[in-house]
């Protein structure tokens, strides 16, 4: 059932013309039984696709134990999710919640608090949130109108400029903040170069760096964390998206230097890494490291099939991609999106001129292949 103007929901989404009430693997389908190839992963945050058995049945199996705990007690099954994500990265401690802004609302009021410092430096076409403090260290100022004040301390800088990153000393910063690969800003990956130079000032100068791991974590980009592609140590990293396969709950770890800056009653969350999103967390991330692999060699399939079609079809301008998150640059990005859905493939914008390709990382090759057949078509009625 579409939502008419009679819906008590508030209109805080255009939404696509469609009525999702299955999912299975890399389909979704509507009321009518209509199957798509659903190339947004819910933005990137069914990784495994919808309904992966594992997932499935490790929810199964919590349901009937227990659904929700607060952390005023010990959650057993919080605590191997927390050891699992340590184990796996170069953080130290998590402090659990429930989606990618809140997980950058803690990492925000953590820095400040270690440092001492009110001063962030985010970069311009960022996107870290819709609550107040995530929206302002967003570098969108369209995104930021009409809702008053924003908290101060945020300065933005351009992204992927070195020059800029100069005015670093002058600022002095207690933190930079930012993501290796904007997904908001257009698919945009961060240059090598520009992070190398970022990186060392931030040694030099003792600010903390905090990544912003929401959509491009957990296999998202071809390794389970984007910055390890990098070869960088952030000091505090944020999750959320394809952490749970769709059960929300987010995360912000941090190294021991850092994450000692909170204490009993700094921060908390009433539902954050409950037993049921713990255990659908646990199960998805141990799933997503046996499929990286894959994951990565798709991503490769993707893209080099682009790369041809952008030979023979001028309207591809450009396309962007780190790992499973692709970005082709064209002149209006939601007509495609229109057209592909109407040949039955979801896809997603990322900013007027972008479509943002957001296949699970268990795609099939056929999968992929239907895609680029799908596009090729599309590409050939907007040509003509």
């Amino acid at each position: 059932m579409l939502q008419t103007e009679q819906s008590s929901i508030m209109k805080t989404y255009n939404r696509f013309p469609l009525t999702i009430v299955k999912g299975e693997g890399s389909y979704v389908y509507d009321e009518l039984g209509t199957s798509y190839l659903d190339f947004t992963s819910g933005i990137a945050t069914c990784n495994l696709g919808h309904q992966p058995p594992r997932v499935k049945q490790a929810l199964q199996q919590q349901l009937d134990q227990l659904w929700h705990c607060s952390n005023l007690f010990h959650i057993p099954i919080q605590e191997k999710l927390a050891q699992w994500l340590t184990s796996h990265s170069v953080l130290d401690e998590v402090f659990f919640c429930n989606s990618g802004t809140e997980a950058n609302e803690a990492a925000i009021k953590l820095v400040r608090k270690a440092t001492g410092k009110d001063t962030i430096v985010t970069f311009r076409q960022s996107f870290h949130g819709r609550t107040l403090g995530a929206l302002a260290a967003t570098g969108q100022p369209k995104l930021q109108e009409s809702f008053g004040t924003m908290l101060d301390g945020f300065v933005y800088l351009p992204f992927n400029e070195v020059e800029a990153l100069d005015q670093l000393e002058d600022i002095q910063p207690g933190a930079v903040m930012l993501e290796l690969v904007q997904g908001e800003g257009g698919v945009r990956p961060a240059e090598q170069v520009w992070v190398d130079k970022l990186v060392e000032l931030c040694k030099t100068l003792e600010i903390l760096l905090v990544v912003d791991e929401v959509q491009t974590g957990i296999g998202r980009t071809g390794t389970l964390f984007s910055y390890e592609q990098y070869d960088i140590e952030p000091d505090v990293i944020t999750l959320a998206k394809g952490l749970g396969s769709g059960v929300p709950i987010g995360a912000m770890l941090a190294k021991h230097a850092v994450s000692t800056a909170y204490t009993p009653g700094d921060h908390g969350s009433t539902f954050g890494g409950n037993p049921l999103a713990s255990s659908a967390a646990l199960a998805t991330v141990e799933e997503v490291e046996k499929t990286l692999a894959h994951g990565k060699r798709a991503g490769e399939q993707l893209v080099n099939e682009l790369l041809e079609l952008s030979s023979t079809y001028d309207e591809i301008q450009e396309v962007r991609s780190r790992g499973l998150i692709v970005g082709i640059q064209v002149e209006d990005a939601s007509l495609y999106v229109q057209k592909l859905r109407d040949r039955g493939i979801l896809v997603l914008t990322a900013g007027p001129t972008v479509i943002r390709v957001l296949p699970p990382l268990n795609v099939k090759k056929k999968e992929v292949k239907r895609f680029i057949e799908g596009f090729a078509h599309v590409l050939e009625e907007v040509s003509s």
